[in-house]
């Protein structure tokens, strides 16, 4: 999530291009010619930098949406310079063509503005008493227990139905639109409500509804209600196969297990040790097999193609079918979840050096990156503003995981951009 939300500074960079490394020995050229693809980003924070984006270097930008404020921004922006269809992230670079990517979604930090209308006990009536309720059983600790004026101070929530269907709205007119950012939070406390001395301070340039400095609060949002408005979205994803944008902070276990039960009953068959014997035995056979047996051998791969179009035939399920961590600060072993040959979704893992090196947990993301196999590895930026410090940015990121995967920096950039496109397109 953007730095203009957190509160947090960026990590210092010099704003020139990177031109030397640690021991001041010149740098091989970047290879911006062969595409760099920008995973998550937020550059309808701050809507001035927009008209930059043309001039970036980077190819496409992946342009995540949060709350009631940013998701008609992303939609205007990607009617502008949306990608239309795969074949314009391979040719050469455009000036203002095919240059975004939207996303829609409700991050976690705002997930308390959000009542669950689906479920069977609402948490909101729609009264002023039904507000100050809400916030109780969502927040804790309850706002009514410390200050009973904070409550008054918050939005009136909104029904999740509501959202949902304007969320499938925008995925609609924008065909190749992901679902993002959303996710699960343990960490986060709501800011302060504004105070005038606030109001005089608030910076005019950035988009409404982030923390923008105030102070924090001590009330976070429950876990259970978390998990409720985030099940929610990644249905709405694998019922229209799209992939989505997950955060994750503190909570990796508890997200893992929150994503794997919409999976749940869908699992991939894993074969045993035995069976894969076998299949490679029967591998080894059909090598030297008559015309007869090789015929069989087609049928066999004929007969799995009718399943898989069965499988399809069936409609959607209820997990996204692609799903990216997103700054993935999560350790090794989490990954291995994710990756277990069970899992029916493809989870990708990215990281920017904003959250995992700004946060100083570089070690645990290098751990983390050599985890991930080479194809499933994307990078992002993760800033609030689109240009030359974007482009900065996503250039320092793809150097440092090219350094650490051992990868030569344009077959590494190169890689990086296949695994984007797989992640924004499928198979």
């Amino acid at each position: 999530m953007c730095q203009q939300h957190s509160g947090e500074s960026e990590p210092s960079v010099s704003g020139a291009p990177i031109s030397n490394n640690d021991a001041g020995t010149p740098l091989e050229p970047f290879p911006w010619e062969v595409g760099v693809f920008d995973a998550h980003c937020h550059p309808t924070d701050t809507m001035a930098s927009i008209s930059s984006i043309p001039d970036m270097k980077v190819r496409v930008l992946t342009v995540m949406s949060t709350r009631s404020q940013d998701q008609d921004l992303v939609s205007d922006v990607a009617s502008r310079y949306g990608v239309k269809d795969s074949n314009t992230t391979m040719s050469a670079l455009s000036s203002a063509e095919g240059r975004l990517v939207p996303c829609f979604g409700w991050h976690p930090w705002f997930a308390y503005q959000i009542y669950d209308d689906l479920s069977s006990n609402p948490t909101y009536d729609g009264t002023s008493s039904g507000k100050i309720s809400h916030y109780d059983k969502i927040l804790a600790p309850s706002p009514s227990s410390k200050d009973a004026s904070f409550s008054e101070g918050l939005p009136e929530p909104r029904p999740l139905s509501e959202f949902l269907q304007e969320t499938r709205s925008r995925l609609e007119k924008h065909p190749l639109a992901l679902i993002g950012e959303v996710g699960l939070d343990k960490a986060f406390r709501l800011p302060q409500s504004w105070t005038s001395t606030n109001e005089v301070q608030r910076d005019e340039g950035l988009t409404p509804g982030g923390r923008e400095g105030r102070l924090l609060s001590p009330h976070r949002v429950l876990m259970s209600h978390q998990a409720a408005i985030l099940q929610a979205q990644l249905r709405l994803a694998g019922e229209m196969g799209r992939a989505v944008s997950v955060h994750g902070v503190q909570a990796h276990g508890v997200l893992y297990e929150t994503i794997a039960k919409l999976w749940k009953g869908h699992e991939k068959a894993v074969l045993s040790r035995r069976d894969q014997k076998r299949v490679a035995e029967g591998a080894e056979d059909f090598s030297t097999s008559s015309e007869d047996e090789l015929g069989h051998g087609a049928q066999i791969n004929s007969n799995k193609r009718e399943l898989r179009k069965v499988d399809l035939a069936r409609g959607p399920k209820p997990y996204p079918p692609r799903i990216c961590m997103h700054s993935f600060s999560g350790p090794a072993e989490v990954v291995k979840q994710y990756l277990h040959p069970s899992v029916p979704a493809k989870v990708f893992f990215s990281f920017s050096v904003v959250i995992n090196w700004g946060t100083g947990g570089g070690d645990k993301a290098e751990e983390a990156i050599r985890a991930v196999p080479d194809d499933r590895i994307l990078v992002e930026s993760d800033l609030h503003t689109a240009g030359e410090r974007m482009d900065q940015y996503l250039e320092e990121i793809c150097r440092r995981i090219c350094k650490i995967k051992k990868w030569g920096l344009r077959e590494g950039v190169e890689q990086l951009g296949r695994n984007w496109r797989e992640l924004i397109f499928g198979d």
